[in-house]
């Protein structure tokens, strides 16, 4: 594994905006970067490959025997999101896409740091973008890269032939709306009929949920966590509306960190997985504290070996219950000419597919952190 320096194309920014990649800039600053790029060996790509597999189906094992144990308490979530969690896993309701992040500088095994299954973003890039950069950059080099393919067939088995697919993000985001649409487009290859609005514009009237237009949404694809989701005042509706949920509400248990300890607990020593507890004491040296729910970064915690902060990111939004942590082994991240990588596997329907990789001058990412293409030859 290496991080190459590469000469940025002169259009790139024209090149990005033609495909529709319009937040490749945030503040000013470039997301997405060609000045560099990582290089693997064809053997690395299938580490990561084999990795993000193990841990997707230990995921699905671990899931499969909290609801039927039905021990949500490690969880800290209400009574109507363990029956939502139960409804969806008994309807056998399919499950789109999540990212593994993962440590490694292409040596011994990767480590999982967290796992996004509810609503990743950094999509499009992975899919896309990169993919085009690839093709004028090195045309007998590869990429780990099937994203948008599996994409395209996943949804052919949802079911949703004679169904309307509604897809919702919040207004006003714009890296939000373009995973949206991109996500839109791939069901509309599939040949699924779709219909986009925004969550503020979801209406309910008093047995179904319903568009601008009054229609029935039946599937809902919502770009939207489900800890967001189930404060709002239409939550009490969503069992009796039998709305289909994708991610479906199942997700709940893999998309906070709250899995960490117990897949350190069901599976100790694992290669892939870094010591995690739900108690300071039990992690041993410098440990990173990381909220259930914060995201990109927000909330995270570097502490020393006798738990006194030596960094912590500000938590964004409401930080919901404050005692709602997880402890994790800190490790020395790789470092690239100064920068941090976090390789970002992406599963598709339970399959591991893609490689996107985001890198920053601090040890921890966060929403200001670069993208950067890779290849492997």
């Amino acid at each position: 594994m290496e991080r190459l320096a590469v000469e940025p194309r002169p259009d790139w920014r024209e090149r990005a905006e033609k495909i529709g990649f319009a937040f490749h800039t945030i503040d000013g600053e470039p997301y997405w970067c060609e000045d560099a790029a990582y290089s693997f060996t064809a053997a690395q790509i299938d580490e990561l490959d084999d990795a993000a597999q193990r841990l997707e189906d230990m995921c699905l094992e671990l899931v499969t025997e909290i609801i039927e144990k039905g021990d949500y308490a490690p969880f800290r979530i209400s009574d109507l999101a363990c029956q939502l969690i139960e409804d969806s896993w008994r309807r056998q309701d399919k499950n789109l896409y999540g990212r593994f992040d993962l440590a490694w500088n292409g040596q011994g095994h990767p480590k999982l740091l967290e796992y996004n299954a509810d609503t990743p973003t950094a999509l499009y890039e992975a899919s896309v973008v990169q993919w085009e950069w690839l093709d004028s950059y090195c045309a007998h080099c590869d990429q780990f890269n099937g994203i948008h393919e599996t994409l395209i067939e996943a949804w052919k088995h949802f079911g949703l032939w004679g169904h309307q697919l509604h897809f919702a993000c919040v207004r006003n985001h714009e890296e939000d709306f373009g995973t949206t649409e991109y996500l839109r487009d791939t069901a509309v290859q599939a040949g699924i009929d779709t219909e986009r609005l925004f969550i503020d514009e979801i209406g309910w009237n008093g047995k179904r949920f319903v568009d601008l237009k009054a229609k029935p949404i039946t599937v809902l694809f919502k770009l939207y966590p489900w800890e967001w989701l189930l404060q709002e005042e239409f939550a009490a509706h969503i069992r009796k509306s039998g709305i289909r949920m994708i991610e479906p509400a199942w997700k709940m248990l893999l998309s906070t960190k709250a899995l960490l300890p117990l897949l350190w607990q069901r599976w100790p020593e694992h290669e892939n997985l870094l010591p995690a507890s739900f108690d300071a004491a039990a992690i041993r040296g410098p440990k990173m504290r990381k909220p259930f729910w914060g995201r990109e970064g927000a909330g995270i915690a570097r502490l020393d070996a006798d738990n006194a902060v030596q960094e912590q990111l500000p938590m964004q939004g409401d930080p919901g219950d404050a005692d709602a942590v997880i402890y994790q082994q800190a490790i020395e991240m790789p470092n690239f000419d100064g920068f941090y990588p976090v390789l970002g596997v992406w599963v598709v329907a339970s399959r591991a597919c893609g490689l996107g990789i985001r890198e920053d001058r601090s040890a921890i990412t966060r929403n200001s952190s670069r993208f950067v293409p890779h290849l492997f030859e």
